[in-house]
């Protein structure tokens, strides 16, 4: 029994570690923002319709307004994060760079003027995309009940995307959401269907 669960026990282990240097790197950040800088380091976060503001958008996700903004984007990053590479590690990078791409390129371009937006919600908002959407791309029993489960345990969020709160970039959110659903577009496994025969011609 022990021999057979050590796959299974050495493939969890690879992936907390991958989760563990994402989520880690934001807080080593977070930590040296506050220490040394004062949260200075804010002030590279995307800004809409700016040069210095395209710079921003592989920063953003690992810049947070305190503390309190990281931990709220930690525990959904981690499960999220697990739920999609449950099938494959590699599927955490495309889905991660496909939200933060196109959800930094969205508030670029869409998000108010003179402000700043940074944190990891973005990323959040695409993972959510991406589980969410899968089932109905792949059209597969457990990709459809693990759509189903991510929608239990997370659909509310999903008001997050609509203007609302004052200081919440529901540009971040709605724009990371699209980038996982064409993630999840991209990526899916779809059933594979048999090629028509060929039929042949005959003359009479």
């Amino acid at each position: 029994m022990a021999e057979e669960a050590r796959p299974i026990t050495e493939a969890l282990k690879v992936r907390a570690t991958i989760l563990a240097a994402l989520v880690g790197s934001m807080w080593a950040e977070e930590l040296v923002d506050t220490a040394l800088f004062g949260g200075g380091l804010d002030r590279f976060g995307i800004h809409p319709r700016t040069l210095r503001g395209l710079f921003g958008i592989p920063l953003a996700p690992f810049l947070h307004s305190g503390f309190g903004h990281l931990l709220a984007n930690t525990a959904p990053l981690v499960v999220l994060g697990f739920f999609i590479m449950l099938r494959r590690k590699r599927d955490l990078l495309f889905v991660t760079l496909a939200s933060t791409l196109i959800g930094g390129i969205g508030v670029w371009l869409f998000g108010g003027t003179d402000t700043v937006h940074l944190g990891a919600s973005t990323v959040v908002f695409g993972y959510l995309g991406f589980l969410l959407s899968r089932g109905i791309f792949e059209r597969r029993f457990w990709s459809i009940l693990g759509s189903l489960v991510v929608f239990f345990l997370y659909g509310g969020a999903l008001f997050g995307v609509l203007p609302g709160r004052a200081g919440i970039s529901w540009e971040g959110h709605l724009f990371g959401l699209i980038g996982g659903v064409l993630a999840a577009w991209k990526m899916a496994e779809r059933p594979k269907t048999e090629s028509p025969k060929t039929e042949r011609s005959r003359v009479t």
